[in-house]
């Protein structure tokens, strides 16, 4: 659990793809300050393992294994949180994958349909849906997880790249039509993060860790999930109510720079 002192008691936090990484931190951090948490990945072990980890530490949180590609799934999950706790007040649509190792020539093309159906229709169908919910209570805040990718490109990502800068648009649409109606919506955009699709990524280019570390940002480390996890509960929170349709950057300085090598 993290020391975030948010008073988020009485509130219900959905989270997807919180079988690690920066999903898993984000659903301790809810929890941590008070937050029921509905936990969903389509990894069941991971998910159970992130809920188990919250009531351990005396939090409150159920999982839900769920596909977002699925519109059926994603309806299931929503009627669980609204069953188990009446409300959505947070949402942070987090699940994603990176699958690609080429430039975009070479990619497969069922390579970049599985990185579309997840990392934007599987955000478009949470949304929509969460939308819904949070207005039939009045109001709530999403969070989506972008990244610095969105705001400068790699040579070997373009269309992981071309869904997260679409998830920033689709952001920026969604603030404009629901602010007024009392829903917040904002994204974060990480930089290289210490997580389990990093680890796969630098696998399968063959990058060392160090080396990473060496030109991931200005403080030459890899930034930790929990300081992703930061962010999206300040985005959350009332702390940021005059926030929205907001892009934020936390990736230790790496757009001043595009220090890692396109290629």
């Amino acid at each position: 659990m993290t020391d975030l002192t948010y008073n988020f008691a009485g509130k219900t936090a959905l989270v997807t793809g919180a079988a690690g990484g920066i999903g898993r931190a984000t659903a301790l951090a809810y929890a941590s300050s008070g937050a029921n948490v509905i936990v969903t990945d389509i990894q069941t072990e991971g998910g159970e393992e992130t809920t188990h980890a919250i009531k351990t530490a005396g939090g409150e949180a159920i999982f839900v294994r769920s596909d977002v590609t699925s519109p059926d799934d994603v309806d299931a999950l929503i009627d669980t949180c609204m069953s188990a706790y009446g409300r959505i007040d947070f949402a942070c649509n987090n699940a994603a994958v990176e699958l690609e190792d080429t430039a975009l020539a070479d990619v497969k093309d069922e390579t970049a349909r599985r990185v579309m159906d997840i990392n934007f229709m599987g955000v478009f169908l949470c949304m929509k849906r969460e939308i819904s919910a949070m207005l039939g209570q009045g109001g709530g805040s999403i969070v989506n997880v972008a990244s610095m990718n969105a705001l400068r490109s790699r040579a070997d990502s373009a269309v992981y790249d071309g869904t997260k800068a679409a998830v920033l648009a689709m952001t920026r649409s969604a603030a404009l039509g629901y602010t007024a109606r009392n829903i917040r919506i904002n994204a974060v955009c990480p930089g290289v993060t210490d997580t389990p699709m990093l680890a796969l990524k630098m696998s399968m280019v063959g990058a060392e860790r160090s080396m990473i570390e060496q030109v991931a940002n200005l403080e030459k480390r890899l930034g930790r999930p929990e300081e992703l996890a930061a962010a999206i509960l300040w985005l959350s929170s009332d702390a940021a109510s005059l926030v929205t349709g907001h892009a934020l950057p936390v990736e230790g300085g790496y757009l001043l720079t595009g220090a890692i090598p396109n290629g």
